[in-house]
Order: C-alpha cells, then sequence, then structure tokens
C-alpha cells in the first residue's frame, strides 16, 4: 500500500562502453570539447574537469539518452602515462 517507499539506489556512473566510474577517473570527454577531463566532486554533484581549460560540467549533461550511459571514455593508466610524454 505505500508505506515502505522503494529505496532509491545509488546511481552508479559507467562510461560509453559501461565501464564503472568513480571520483578521480580520468576520461576523455565525447561532448562539450572538454577533451581529457578528471571526475570531481563538486557543489552540485559529481562533475568533469577539463585538463586542458579547467571548464567543469555536470554528471548530467554528458548522459546519453540512449544507453543511460556517460558521453566519456574511460582511459587506463597506459593511456594517460602516453599522453604526458
Amino acid at each position: 500500500m505505500g508505506l515502505f517507499g522503494k529505496k532509491k539506489k545509488k546511481q552508479e556512473l559507467r562510461d560509453y562502453d559501461g565501464k564503472p566510474l568513480k571520483v578521480g577517473d580520468t576520461v576523455m570527454s565525447l561532448r562539450y570539447d572538454l577533451g581529457k577531463c578528471v571526475i570531481v566532486e563538486g557543489e552540485t554533484g559529481l562533475e568533469y574537469e577539463s585538463v586542458q581549460t579547467g571548464e567543469r560540467v555536470r554528471y548530467a549533461w554528458m548522459i546519453d539518452a540512449h544507453t543511460q550511459n556517460q558521453k566519456v571514455r574511460k582511459l587506463e593508466e597506459e593511456e594517460q602515462e602516453g599522453d604526458e610524454e
């Protein structure tokens, strides 16, 4: 009868390929020309901060309508190190 509502499950962020994402991960943005970004905790929740420009975009703006995943690709450690050289 609705006395006990469903508990809202915390949404787990996943990249475009379905890999799980968390604060501190480095990703390549597929939107807004942000380039390489780091996931940070912002005032309004999770945000992507561009390494090149410092611009921040809320995670909600990066949701793919079809898959419900984020429009970013997680960069593995090898890819991150290759860009720094």
